[in-house]
């Protein structure tokens, strides 16, 4: 087990990130065609191709899944991402056309400091392909890809991902990228929200704070305007599942967000989490299994929240936002 999403059997995942434009992509790959389905609880999301993933749409599978910053610009990286495939020949089969179908969702990163005066066309088509070509079982996580210029509110954000086995016997894993209007730390202090589910320090062991200290009755929000957050995610799992069970597990994941980020699901924020089901290892009880992998699921995305803020670093811009571990040690 790597502790990564992609300890899930039938999916690869890649990078490409541009520091000086402080962003990037990351992708999902399946190497089959899965079936997958969405859920969207922010405020302001933007959003390519959810529509056919309703359980009563034609489209029964997918062949890939991106994550982008960019906002509405980074919506161009699925293009880049269905081109790498075309050119494999993936694709949903239509008369002797092949077309991939490549659903994503964006985050905003466009003011953190990187230089975003690309000319005509934005470059995420281009780290969308580069990013589909570089996908592997094993890739790095902080600020990198999607996360490449996230922040939080006091923190920087990133990427993150962690896996675990359910309680049914079958694997999970979470892959997200952390650009909240909230926070992911108790108010001015080191401990995590999601410490009450950490496994091995992956996230610096340091549990809960003792005593609990009082909660402010204001959050700290970043203030910026409807849609300048948002986290969004990939959770995934080796079960046989339909689009309506994918549906179900992608609400239940939204409770990850919610034992990692507070507060979350804003007007601020365009939260978005899709799930996947790559089809290798049957349910049992189609009802109580899918409740012990949901459970799974959401612990696995609050662990991957918060390994999302522990790994980044921060941009090499100056007067950026500060990481978890410039500001409370490695």
């Amino acid at each position: 087990m790597r502790n990564l999403i992609t300890d899930v059997a039938g999916l690869r995942v890649g990078h490409a990130t541009d520091l000086t434009l402080a962003s990037g992509v990351t992708v999902v790959l399946f190497d089959e065609p899965s079936v997958a389905s969405v859920d969207v609880r922010g405020g302001g999301p933007g959003t390519r191709e959810t529509d056919l993933l309703a359980p009563d749409e034609t489209v029964g599978a997918i062949h890939a899944l991106t994550l982008s910053g960019g906002s509405a610009f980074g919506l161009d990286a699925a293009g880049g991402v269905a081109a790498a495939l075309a050119e494999r020949g993936i694709g949903f089969p239509v008369g002797d056309a092949r077309v991939p179908i490549v659903p994503g969702a964006v985050l905003f990163d466009l003011i953190n400091g990187g230089d975003k005066n690309w000319g005509r066309f934005p470059p995420y088509r281009d780290l969308g392909y580069a990013a589909a070509n570089a996908a592997g079982l094993d890739f790095r996580l902080g600020t990198v890809g999607a996360g490449t210029g996230a922040t939080t509110v006091d923190l920087k954000g990133g990427l993150g991902s962690a896996s675990m086995i359910a309680a049914t016997g079958h694997r999970v894993g979470a892959l997200v990228a952390v650009n909240a209007c909230g926070a992911t730390n108790f108010p001015g202090g080191p401990h995590f929200w999601a410490a009450p589910f950490e496994q091995a320090g992956e996230f610096g062991g340091l549990g809960l704070p003792h005593p609990l200290p009082p909660l402010p009755e204001r959050p700290a929000l970043k203030g910026l305007p409807p849609g300048a957050n948002t986290t969004i995610a990939i959770v995934a799992t080796d079960a046989v599942l339909t689009k309506a069970q994918c549906k179900r597990l992608a609400v239940m994941a939204h409770d990850g967000y919610a034992h990692a980020i507070w507060p979350v699901h804003t007007p601020l924020d365009g939260d978005t989490i899709f799930a996947a089901a790559t089809g290798k290892r049957p349910l049992e009880d189609p009802i109580f299994d899918l409740a012990l992998i949901g459970d799974a699921v959401v612990r696995t995305l609050a662990r991957a929240c918060a390994r999302a803020v522990f790994e980044a670093t921060a941009l090499p811009q100056p007067g950026t936002i500060p990481s978890w571990k410039q500001r409370f040690g490695g």
